[in-house]
């Protein structure tokens, strides 16, 4: 058994709560087995990482990301031009700087032919070659629906089960559903829905019925409603379009925050039009009616969106959706991690966990901004930083 040794830090985020005194995080075998705040705890004897002047939290969760796109370049060419081995080599790159950023726990919502899955277990074998993964492969979609070149392609009842039964077989931890059109597939239309009630219910009971949860990428109102209604377990972008701007729908927000249901808000990359402001004020509306806003990137889907982007989108996040700092900063780490159904191991500094530790410079409760100046990550408690 590998001896116990410790991290010390002059400010603690454990996930929920700020600490700004002193904190020392005991480490075992990857796993955190105390936190001390001087409450008597033996640490003299353990070897000690000293970080100085630095707030310790938990690695960041980035509940959605496509580890196989390449930010600066159109997606749809690129998925019908690029090899499995391009894509794949791409993706160990792309989980290698999110790492470095402090995000130490992914969820990838779309792939193509599965190959998340093989990263997802080079990063379990070696923990500095990338987060943990959690990953979907290709996303469930409607013939020629959005994203259909991921593979993905399932209409009607008895293939819809199978898509999900095929899903479950190769081990993925999460079914992704496109219940709308998207932005990223040419002839799309992010407002109309791929499928019905019925057809996201049969979704739905087959996933749970595998033991995994189903997230549904959905913009138009009734999309989000259908699958709120079907019991989907989140709910990625939520903007309720409409042909001018976007207008929620209250009955379907109330029911979100009713049924726990998460809402995954994909932030960065888009300039401030009059559509986005009005997605804005609604989503600021959703967190006060008490719905469940994990903050996200999307990242790969557009050039503003590179894989370690995070840190620096949580700072709009907070400012549109009206939350405070702590709550942002839940929203990458505890709340994410609830979304993602690893809430037992991951996005909290507590006996138990995975030792998954950022250090940053300063205090990010005053300033968000001290996410990015990464100090020291840890990844089951091996370090990845120097």
């Amino acid at each position: 058994m590998p001896q116990p040794w410790a991290v010390r830090a002059r400010r603690v985020f454990d996930g929920e709560t700020f600490f700004d005194q002193p904190g020392l995080v005991v480490v075992q075998d990857g796993t955190v087995t105390a936190v001390d705040f001087g409450t008597g705890l033996p640490s003299a004897d353990l070897p000690v990482v000293d970080l100085g002047d630095v707030t310790l939290l938990p690695g960041l969760v980035d509940a959605h990301t496509h580890l196989v796109f390449d930010p600066p370049a159109n997606v749809a060419e690129q998925m019908a031009s690029e090899d499995d081995d391009t894509l794949l080599g791409r993706a160990r790159e792309h989980a290698q700087q999110a790492l470095r950023a402090g995000i130490t726990t992914v969820r990838d919502l779309g792939d193509r032919n599965y190959l998340s899955l093989a990263v997802r277990a080079e990063t379990a074998v070696d923990p500095r070659s990338g987060p943990e993964l959690l990953v979907a492969g290709p996303p469930i979609t409607s013939v020629g629906g959005h994203c259909w070149f991921l593979g993905g392609e399932a209409e009607g009842a008895g293939d819809l089960r199978a898509a999900v039964a095929e899903r479950a077989r190769r081990g993925v931890d999460v079914i992704k559903v496109m219940a709308t059109g998207g932005n990223v597939t040419p002839g799309s239309d992010m407002r109309d829905s791929q499928y019905d009630f019925d057809e996201l219910r049969v979704v739905v009971a087959a996933a749970h019925e595998a033991g995994l949860r189903v997230t549904a990428h959905a913009h138009g109102g009734k999309g989000i409603a259908d699958a709120v209604r079907a019991g989907i377990d989140g709910i990625e972008h939520g903007t309720f379009l409409t042909p001018t701007g976007a207008e929620p729908d209250w009955a379907t927000v109330r029911a979100l925050g009713e049924a726990g249901t998460y809402l995954g808000v994909t932030v960065g990359g888009a300039t401030l039009t009059p559509r986005l402001a009005a997605i804005r004020r609604g989503y600021a509306r959703m967190r006060r009616e008490g719905v469940r806003m994990v903050c996200a990137s999307d990242a790969g889907v557009v050039a503003q969106k590179p894989h370690d982007c995070l840190p620096r989108v949580l700072p709009e996040f907070v400012s549109f959706s009206e939350a405070t700092t702590i709550d942002g900063l839940r929203a990458v780490t505890s709340l994410a991690a609830r979304s993602c159904g690893v809430a037992d191991r991951k996005g909290r500094i507590a006996p138990g966990y995975d030792a998954d530790l950022l250090a940053v410079a300063g205090n990010p409760v005053d300033s968000l901004a001290a996410l990015s100046d990464v100090q020291a990550v840890f990844r089951r408690g091996q370090r990845v930083t120097t």
